[in-house]
Formats: structure tokens, C-alpha cells, sequence
């Protein structure tokens, strides 16, 4: 029998009474002035509740708890425009009713958390947490305990928290240990933080349905588990991009209501099917990002000012790489990444791609079954583009990669959840251009209207080497290989906390890096401490970023699997539509 959840009574707020309605998705409360005269009204959705207690009750920034027969405390959503130009900051809204009897505020709290658990049937109960304690500022573990914390409990989320001591550890943990009774995992962190929790997660459902990460036709299964990202990093680009502010606060909430935003996810191959696939959501980036990248390592004591002193270098150094760019077009009938529409909280281009990539939803067979011989059609299709030069950078995103210095990212039009990605060449090009283009990423300037910039919106590429340079690279490696092996041998000194907080394969990769791609002669030998890449002779083949990690080869094969990954957050809110 369903419950009649509608319940409207007058309330009072301090010495002002209110007309409160509960029609069961929302709850809304009118001021009433002495004239019986109705003013102004708050309306909150059912879903958006936080919680509710009986009495008075604080919970930032210490919960505090007075037990009054009459009272009842809501704590709900509360949005403002104050959170920066392009996104909503979601606040912690506190309101407390006083009641004519007991008997009135029992019914009244009995009514609204059967209507909570009516309407927000998604909300998860139990939750993993990991904390990098080495994060960004280092501030991880503060910002859980005294902002989110409290909030979980008000909302009767239960939380099994791990604070990470070694590289790797959350992701071994979500391959290797029993993840039943979970409704989500969270990360308190910056962007690796993610990428290491989203490999384990990806690794552990490809494990559980059979399938293998390395093959490049597989089609692999979307995860079940939700991702929650509470932003503790230096940039959190993936938390800008999907959230539009980066507040632990807003991220908070998002996952107590349980939205849910599915989130397309390249995976990144090498040639050599031996080599461990890699995820990326934000960039894979050859040429100048890889580049940036690459010279940062040898600055980390310089702190997060490491990455504006290596761009400035790699800028200086004018590089640009030959190679050869393959790529599958997308259909330029759904979307297009010069057409100047945003992927917002709603989107019907995401939307609709839901559709198109899930066509029996209901049964997770016919899923796979159909993407991937969708996939194998294609590749099979006269389809594929290809572009030959010298690139100063190759770039490849998922999402708009928005952060708070690049407000509209590297590719603004870009969806989250399209099955597409953007792929961007800068050709070679005279150095004051390059820096325009860099510029512009930081104005709402277009960075595509420039003769030497094209984008494509793609479902699939390959990057390789001209004739000619693949024996070049060859010989690097080999050279890679031989270092590596001395400093195998040799012990490791004590990292300091920053090196411990990197995932394993990102310091594996960083340290074959700093040894390997080096151009014979002047930077094979030990350069003083601010020499950079401007000081020497340009070396013939880039790294790939990714997502932040180091892939040391040049030649990669993409491909965009359409919302392999689903988090705790609804998209970047309309802005006009939310807020009047």
C-alpha cells in the first residue's frame, strides 16, 4: 500500500511563522505574515534533503545536539553563484521548524524521511574512502575529517576509510580485496588520486566479466560502483570538469544524493600488447604537454611551481616532432567540437549517446555484444583519416579538461559521456602563434581559430613515427633499458612525501623517462640546476602525458569506451537555470 507522503501544517522559525508543505518530491516553506499574507517561499527537492533530526542540532563546524520536544532540524541543499563564473557552488543549508505539539513534529519526521527514502532510492549507504595524506597541500586528511565527514553521519552514510601509505595501495586494494556491501568508492585527493582508484575499479570489473584491459577489440564492461571525488589536489581537472567548482563541500553532497554522471574513459595501448593498457579521462598529450611533464620531474623539489618553470622551458625550447596521426571520425551529425554548446548538467547530446551506445540496457549481453562489433566494424572501415607532419603537440580529451586557470579547458564543446573525444594537432608553427594558442586557453578566445590548430572529434586513434625516426627511438630505448638496469642495482634513498604519493607505474615510468629519451650528446650528461630543454639539442621523439603520468614511448593506439565509469556528480549546472 503506498504511503500518502503530502503534509502541510504552519511551523514557526524562531518568532515568524510558516506555511509548510511536504507534496512528496518537494518540501517547501512560505513565510506568513500577521495579515495571514503569504511572502517569500523555499522550495527543495525530496532528493536534495541532506537529512533531518529531532531538536536542535548544529553539525558544522561541531556538531551540537539540544533535545526539544517540539523541534526538528532539516539540513538540505542550498545552491550559490559565488562558486566562480561557469560553475554552483552547493552549500550546507541549515533550517530549524518549531511545532504546535510533539505529536506534530513526529508526524512531521516521520513524513519526510519516508519520503527520502521514496524519492532518492540512489543514495549510497556505505561508502570507500582513500586518503592521499600527500595530496595537493597536504591537507587531505583535514579536509575529510572536519568538512565530510560530519556530513556522511548526518545522512547515514557508514564509511570505511584507508589513508594510503604507498604508491599504488588503493588501487591493489579495489583489485584484489572484497568489495561487497559497498555502494561507491571515494577519493580524497587530486587528479592521480583518481586515475589510480579508476585503473582499480576498471581492472577489477574487466576481471570479474573475463575480459582482458589489453586487448584493444575488447570492449570493456562499465563499472557498477560509483566514484566520489572529494577535491584535495593541486589542480583536480577531472572534479572542474564534472562539478564545474572544486569545494570539497559541493563534492560532499553530490554523493549523499547520489547523482550520477557517467563518464566516457580512453584507454591507451601500446603497440606492444605485453605493455600494461593505461586510462585517461583528461589529456593524453605528446609533444609540448609530454614534454612539460617530463622536465617538471626534474623539479619537484620546486613544488607546484615546478610545472610554470617547465612550461616556460619547453616553450623556449621551440619543439616541435614528427609522426603520424591516424584517427576514426565520429558522426558530425551529433556533435561537433567547433560548434560552440557546452556539455551541461542535463545534456541531450550525452543523452541521446545513452541511447545510441546502451541500445538494450536491460540485459548487459546484448550491450557488449553490440558495442563490440559496432567497434569491430569500424575498425574494419575504409573510415580511418590520416595526417602526416611535424606536431607541437598532439592532444586527446574526454572532457573539456576545464580547471580554474583554463575555465573553458582545451576543448570547451567537449562531452562527458558522448562516446567521443577531442583530438587536437598543433602543427609546427612560429613560436609567438604557440603562444597564442597557449593564451588563449586561458580566455574565452577561440584556440581553434588559428591556421595551425585543427580538432576532430573522434572514436578512435593511432599516433606512430615516420620512416626513418622509429630507428632513432630504438636505439633510445635500448640506451633507456641499459640505464634502467644500473639503477636497479644501485639502492633508493628515502623519498620524500610528494615522490611516495605517486602511483607506483606513474614513479616506474617517471624514473625510465628521466633517464631514456634523451638526445645523444649534451643532455645525456648531468646540466646545472636551471639548464633546461632551451639549453639543449632537441631530441627526436616526445612522451605522452597521461592524465598526468608519464608514458615513456611515442607510438599509442586510443580508443574512447562511452561511460565506462560513473561518478557522484550530476555535470556542470546551468548557471541561468538554477539560480535567479
Amino acid at each position: 500500500m503506498e504511503i500518502d507522503l503530502r503534509l502541510e501544517s504552519s511551523l514557526w522559525v524562531g518568532k515568524k511563522r510558516y506555511k509548510a508543505v511536504l507534496t512528496g518530491w518537494h518540501f517547501q516553506w512560505t513565510e506568513v505574515d500577521k495579515n495571514n499574507r503569504e511572502k517569500k517561499t523555499t522550495s527543495v527537492p525530496v532528493s536534495e534533503l541532506i537529512g533531518l533530526e529531532k531538536g536542535q542540532v548544529e553539525i558544522l563546524p561541531h556538531k551540537s545536539v539540544e533535545d526539544t520536544d517540539k523541534d526538528f532540524t532539516v539540513f538540505y541543499v542550498k545552491r550559490s553563484s559565488s562558486g566562480g563564473p561557469y560553475g554552483l557552488l552547493w552549500q550546507f543549508g541549515r533550517i530549524q521548524f518549531s511545532c504546535a505539539s510533539g505529536a506534530l513534529r513526529d508526524q512531521w519526521t516521520s513524513h519526510l524521511r519516508a519520503a527520502l527514502k521514496t524519492h532518492s532510492p540512489s543514495r549510497p549507504h556505505r561508502l570507500l574512502v582513500f586518503i592521499n595524506p600527500y595530496g595537493g597541500k597536504k591537507k587531505g586528511r583535514n579536509i575529510y575529517h572536519s568538512l565530510v565527514a560530519p556530513l556522511f553521519e548526518l545522512a547515514g552514510i557508514t564509511s570505511h576509510v584507508i589513508v594510503t601509505e604507498r604508491a599504488n595501495q588503493a588501487r591493489d586494494h579495489l583489485l584484489k580485496k572484497d568489495l561487497s556491501g559497498f555502494d561507491g568508492v571515494v577519493c580524497v585527493g587530486g587528479d592521480g588520486m583518481f586515475s589510480e582508484i579508476m585503473h582499480g575499479m576498471i581492472g577489477r570489473t574487466q576481471q570479474e566479466a573475463g575480459l582482458s584491459e589489453n586487448d584493444l577489440n575488447v570492449t570493456l564492461q562499465p563499472c557498477h560502483l560509483h566514484i566520489g571525488i572529494i577535491p584535495a589536489g593541486s589542480t583536480d581537472c577531472v572534479c572542474f570538469a564534472t562539478v564545474g567548482v572544486n569545494d570539497p563541500v559541493t563534492s560532499a553532497l553530490h554523493i549523499i544524493i547520489g547523482d550520477s554522471q557517467p563518464l566516457d574513459v580512453c584507454s591507451a595501448h601500446h603497440p606492444d600488447p605485453t605493455e600494461p593498457v593505461r586510462y585517461s579521462v583528461s589529456l593524453l598529450g605528446y609533444g609540448f604537454y609530454g614534454d612539460v611533464l617530463a622536465e617538471s620531474e626534474r623539479h619537484r623539489w620546486m613544488g607546484p611551481l615546478r610545472y610554470d618553470f617547465s612550461g616556460a622551458m619547453v616553450y623556449l625550447s621551440s619543439r616541435s616532432y614528427a609522426g603520424v596521426v591516424h584517427y576514426l571520425p565520429a558522426d558530425p551529425l551529433l556533435s561537433s567540437p567547433r560548434d560552440n554548446t557546452r556539455c551541461l548538467s542535463g545534456c541531450s547530446v550525452c543523452s541521446k549517446s545513452t541511447e545510441r551506445l546502451f541500445p538494450h540496457s536491460t540485459v548487459s549481453e546484448s550491450v557488449h555484444s553490440f558495442q563490440c562489433s559496432q567497434y569491430r566494424s569500424d575498425r574494419s572501415e575504409a573510415g580511418w583519416v590520416s595526417v602526416a607532419g611535424r606536431f607541437r603537440c598532439v592532444s586527446f580529451t574526454c572532457m573539456s579538461s576545464s580547471c580554474p586557470r583554463s575555465p573553458l579547458g582545451l576543448s570547451p564543446s567537449a562531452h562527458l559521456a558522448d562516446g567521443t573525444g577531442d583530438l587536437i594537432l598543433v602543427r609546427e608553427s612560429h613560436p609567438l602563434g604557440f603562444l597564442k594558442f597557449l593564451h588563449r586557453h586561458t580566455s574565452s578566445e577561440d584556440q581553434f581559430d588559428l591556421p595551425f590548430v585543427e580538432v576532430h572529434r573522434v572514436k578512435a586513434f593511432r599516433f606512430s613515427l615516420p620512416p626513418g625516426e622509429e630507428e632513432d627511438s630504438l636505439e633510445d630505448m635500448e640506451s633507456e633499458a641499459a640505464r634502467e638496469r644500473e639503477n636497479q642495482e644501485s639502492p633508493q634513498c628515502g623519498m620524500d612525501s610528494e615522490t611516495k604519493s605517486r602511483t607506483g607505474s606513474e614513479q616506474q615510468l617517471t624514473d625510465r623517462a628521466k633517464v631514456g629519451y634523451k638526445p645523444r650528446g649534451d643532455w645525456s650528461r648531468e646540466k646545472s640546476l636551471f639548464c633546461g630543454p632551451c639549453c639543449t639539442e632537441a631530441p627526436a621523439v616526445s612522451v605522452w602525458n597521461c592524465d598526468g603520468e608519464i608514458l615513456p614511448f611515442s607510438e599509442i593506439q586510443g580508443r574512447v569506451h562511452g561511460q565506462l565509469v560513473h561518478l557522484y556528480a550530476r555535470g556542470i549546472e546551468d548557471k541561468a537555470a538554477c539560480v535567479g
